[in-house]
């Protein structure tokens, strides 16, 4: 596989190695978006630890991402549950041991499908709040001790520019207007917003910044396969976005940049939505399970929903 260009996954206004002998640690790392965010900061000057639950497909992100830079070190952690504490916590552990600490946390596992609450088993809810909420404060829990020390090696502000002790979740927009098929994500993103709150207050007098990112809609990315149809056209699905167009994932890794520099250094406690303003017009017009012709509330009242999005349970009930 040939290293992607640049500008497929960080813009041009960064400075070179301003991550240097940093080292990032992120869940979800070998996904399309967590995989984006690794290489930005990879080719940054970062060293990378990324965890997953697939051993082969992280590893095999692990080697890829490393080729964005001569001399890069990334480790594909694979074998790793989020929803299991000790097993994040073993990870985090050996970041440390093989790169030496860990200054930045990304935790991205996500688990996602369209489902209405009267399809929805208890079961299936749980499922996305383990993976979503509880993996994402197992990774908070297993890092942060990290990351304070490596807030004490980097001052906020830091004249120098250097920068460490910084945590992002992944978010969503869906809970701040409500969307039809996702109740399980709107709530197990609303408590991730609501523990980066949390984290702020209560680790911010120790350097620690935690922030969460939500994008909107990203264009190629495998999250968009489950929600959207395949059978609505480019035109129809982009109409929604004030942008008139999905996010790419450049957009996600520039903001996760943003957030871990030193331009970043004043932003602790709060969500930077990344959608085009999507959000402002979601309800219904995003598309979110809905075939041509499909409106709401009729499909709810109907019963039907798309047939046409991609269903990860077969194999796998959630996508790690």
């Amino acid at each position: 596989m040939s290293v992607p260009p640049r500008s497929e996954y960080l813009s041009h206004v960064w400075a070179k190695d301003i991550f240097a002998n940093r080292v990032l640690f992120i869940t979800g790392g070998a996904g399309t978006i967590g995989s984006a965010q690794t290489r930005a900061m990879v080719h940054l000057g970062a060293d990378a630890c990324i965890v997953g639950r697939s051993v082969e497909k992280t590893e095999a992100a692990a080697r890829e991402i490393a080729k964005v830079r001569p001399g890069a070190r990334v480790l594909g952690l694979g074998g790793v549950d989020v929803r299991n504490f000790e097993s994040v916590k073993a990870a985090a552990e050996r970041c440390v041991k093989e790169l030496g600490a860990i200054d930045y946390v990304v935790a991205g596992a996500a688990g996602n499908f369209i489902a209405p609450l009267s399809g929805m088993s208890p079961n299936a809810f749980k499922t996305v709040i383990d993976i979503d909420t509880l993996g994402t404060f197992n990774t908070f829990k297993a890092t942060i001790p990290y990351l304070v020390e490596s807030a004490k090696r980097n001052p906020n502000p830091n004249p120098s520019g250097s920068t460490g002790g910084r945590f992002i979740s992944v978010s969503a927009t869906f809970h701040y207007t409500g969307m039809p098929l996702q109740a399980h994500v709107a709530a197990a993103k609303a408590a991730i917003d609501s523990l980066m709150g949390s984290v702020a207050l209560e680790y911010g007098p120790f350097g620690v910044t935690a922030n969460s990112i939500a994008p909107g809609a990203i264009e190629g990315t495998e999250g968009m396969e489950r929600l959207a149809s395949s059978k609505v056209s480019k035109r129809d699905r982009t109409k929604g976005v004030p942008l008139g167009r999905w996010g790419t994932v450049r957009d996600i890794a520039d903001a996760t940049v943003f957030l871990f520099s030193d331009a970043g250094s004043y932003v602790n406690g709060t969500t930077l939505i990344v959608d085009g303003a999507g959000w402002r017009r979601q309800g219904g017009s995003l598309g979110v399970g809905l075939d041509p012709g499909m409106e709401y509330p009729e499909f709810l009242l109907q019963g039907t929903f798309s047939k046409f999005v991609k269903d990860g349970r077969k194999k796998d009930k959630v996508k790690l």
